[in-house]
């Protein structure tokens, strides 16, 4: 019946004149009907197996990978331990305002978010860590229907991180965030205790190891970026710099003759000092020469102002025009400051370069992962293979905890002891 039904699929083609492309054909046609059962399929392998290299005895019958089809017969099943976690096992809480913008939310509440802001805000927290925080605190509230924080506590806390993990199906870290939002919320805002949620576990973090390219590899990406992207692309590889930290540089942050980079309130608000590249050096004063070309066309036409930290625009009423805090990188547009809605030139957008780096992987054929950070693990991990020591790394990096920088031995061509694998001993 099996092989009938193959034959008729080809009504044009004599047996002898099939090859292994009409049988792969007849394969992938027959996984995409619907209902196909796995025992099926398996009957299907064995019956033209029998056709083609027992009966007929075709030249090509070797040719076909039928192990490679007995492995993909049987589908995924539901409980599979692959993808079992996806499936939903408890009724969804009925949410009808889970659409409502955070906005809408911080109106409904505004004493306890000015408080909120205030709070973040004489901490010196980063604007992303508040947005992300006001986001958790507004789910929260319109997870419990828009009740008063005040009125609710650890159990509620409670529900709404098993809400996340059990029908959202969020990752461990996701989870951890919206716990640290609401602890911030109850301890720093509210002055609230919460409690030791001793009745809840939180989820155990995955251990992952970052993704690194090779330096073939890096060759490849940045010979498919070009202009600035691929000066960038160059710095954030050369020195281990975050991508906020790159492109926020200012000129008085480059220092040509020590050869080096001062990176300023990088993550943790902490300064660290990275080598200039010395094949970036020609770039970067190319670069440096055309902003201030810019910077001198704005201070012609009354501008030229640039966002400055803290207070120092009131410390120093002039050093917003001054050339060596402009930054190196500057916008080509002007733009409105989202919260004193002065009119500066910024710097570049960073999601430009992502963007761009993630086409110049895929033209490079690098089959990863790859982002701007991908470059920041491949100089630590180049470093490590080049025998610099494991302290020297956490400073360039700017890791607290030297425990941070260890996981890059794990990554490594030779980590430790080179290794070998016992199936390339004979």
């Amino acid at each position: 019946m099996h092989v009938e039904k193959y034959v008729k699929h080809f009504p044009e083609l004599k047996l002898l004149e099939h090859t292994r492309d009409n049988l792969n054909q007849y394969f992938t046609w027959l996984d995409r009907q619907p209902g196909i059962k796995d025992w099926i399929f398996i009957q299907n392998i064995v019956a033209l197996q029998i056709l083609f290299c027992k009966v007929i005895k075709v030249s090509w019958c070797n040719e076909i990978d039928w192990d490679y089809w007995y492995l993909s017969a049987k589908q995924l099943e539901e409980s599979h331990p692959s993808i079992a976690r996806q499936s939903k096992v408890l009724p969804q809480k009925t949410l009808p305002s889970q659409k409502t913008s955070i906005k809408t939310v911080m109106k409904a509440h505004p004493k306890i978010f000015n408080r909120f802001i205030t709070e973040i805000r004489c901490r010196n927290y980063s604007i992303r860590t508040e947005r992300n925080y006001s986001h958790w605190i507004a789910q929260y509230i319109t997870f419990h229907n828009n009740q008063d924080p005040l009125l609710l506590g650890e159990k509620e806390v409670a529900q709404y991180l098993e809400f996340l993990v059990i029908q959202k199906n969020v990752s461990a870290n996701t989870q951890n965030q919206a716990l640290c939002a609401l602890v911030f919320l109850y301890h720093k805002t509210l002055k609230k205790e919460l409690g030791e949620f001793k009745n809840y576990t939180m989820a155990k973090k995955p251990k992952n190891l970052p993704t690194v390219l090779s330096k073939s590899e890096i060759q490849s990406l940045l010979k498919n970026l070009s202009g600035l992207n691929h000066l960038l692309a160059c710095l954030l590889y050369g020195t281990g710099m975050r991508l906020m930290e790159c492109i926020t540089l200012r000129v008085k942050d480059i220092d040509f003759n020590y050869k080096q980079i001062h990176v300023r309130r990088g993550k943790g608000q902490k300064d660290r000092i990275v080598p200039l590249p010395e094949t970036l050096i020609d770039a970067l004063k190319k670069q440096l020469e055309k902003s201030k070309v810019q910077h001198n066309k704005d201070l012609s036409q009354g501008g030229g102002d640039v966002y400055l930290p803290d207070a120092l625009s009131r410390k120093y009423p002039n050093a917003a025009r001054e050339w060596m805090w402009q930054y190196v990188f500057q916008s080509a547009r002007l733009s409105v400051d989202p919260r004193s809605k002065a009119i500066r030139r910024h710097h570049i957008h960073e999601s430009g370069l992502q963007r761009y780096i993630k086409k110049a992987a895929n033209k490079a054929n690098i089959y990863k992962p790859v982002k701007c950070h991908t470059l920041r693990h491949s100089f630590a991990t180049h470093l490590l293979e080049s025998g610099y020591d494991i302290r020297t790394i956490q400073e360039l990096l700017g890791h607290n905890d030297v425990s941070t920088t260890m996981i890059y031995t794990h990554i490594m061509n030779n980590p430790g002891v080179a290794v070998k694998s016992p199936l390339d001993f004979t």
